[in-house]
């Protein structure tokens, strides 16, 4: 588990350094990014920073893991896509519940790592 926990950290940093320099260049240098809203963009980011994650842990086997970031990408997605207030709920209720399950996945791992050693 401690080698796809260093790969996620990786992924996740580098994601959110992005979406904080998208951030900082639309507050400092131009309000947009390619066209794009700067704030819009760096949420794109942390879209696909998650959609990345699932796909790294999908790839290494971990697949609850792979459903929990996919339900983050997604959430992401609907909430950035959305046009109607129903829409960017179900997004921010899929943030939600990814979150949660990801955050219960998390400490089955690490209580059963602590059991093992």
């Amino acid at each position: 588990m401690s080698e796809s926990l260093e790969v996620q950290r990786t992924i996740i940093g580098l994601g959110l350094l992005l979406a904080v320099l998208v951030l900082g260049y639309g507050t400092v240098i131009s309000e947009t990014v390619l066209g794009v809203d700067a704030t819009t963009a760096a949420m794109w980011v942390l879209a696909g920073t998650f959609a990345v994650s699932s796909i790294v842990h999908a790839w290494i086997g971990q697949y609850g893991f792979a459903l929990g970031h996919a339900g983050g990408a997604f959430g992401w997605g609907a909430v950035l896509l959305g046009s109607s207030a129903a829409e960017v709920g179900i997004g921010l209720v899929l943030l939600v519940l990814s979150g949660v399950y990801l955050a219960l996945m998390g400490r089955r791992g690490a209580r059963t790592d602590a059991a093992s050693t």
